[in-house]
Parts: structure tokens; C-alpha cells; sequence
């Protein structure tokens, strides 16, 4: 379970970065077309939420465990 559940912290993650470019990419296209860049960016939070419930669900569940720096 605890690969499992790195996948798909990771596979959001990257959405995320997907997203972020995306929303770059329309920005710097500048066609006037600034619905895309928030819907581009609104993805981008939502899916960034997503990832921080994911990580705090699965330390709390015992999926997977944090540990600190150097540790």
C-alpha cells in the first residue's frame, strides 16, 4: 500500500506542474483568452489540495511515514 499511495501523491504532483505550465503557456500565448489561464490555475489548487489531504490521510493511516531531515 505505501508504493501504491506514493504513485499517486506523485502522478498528482505532477498534474500539478502540468497545470502550472499550462496556465504559463496560455499566459505568455497572450490571445486574450484569460479564461483558460484561471481554469488552468483553478485545476492547479484543487489538484494541489488533493495532494496535501492525500499526504496527511496517509500519515495518519500509516501508509507512509515522514521522517526528518538527515533521519
Amino acid at each position: 500500500m505505501e508504493t501504491a499511495t506514493k504513485v499517486v501523491i506523485m502522478i498528482v504532483v505532477a498534474i500539478v506542474i502540468f497545470n502550472l505550465g499550462q496556465a504559463l503557456f496560455f499566459m505568455m500565448k497572450g490571445s486574450g483568452d484569460s479564461d483558460r489561464v484561471v481554469k488552468a490555475l483553478t485545476r492547479r489548487i484543487a489538484l494541489s489540495l488533493l495532494a496535501i489531504v492525500l499526504v496527511i490521510i496517509s500519515i495518519w493511516a500509516g501508509w507512509i511515514h515522514p521522517h526528518g531531515v538527515g533521519g
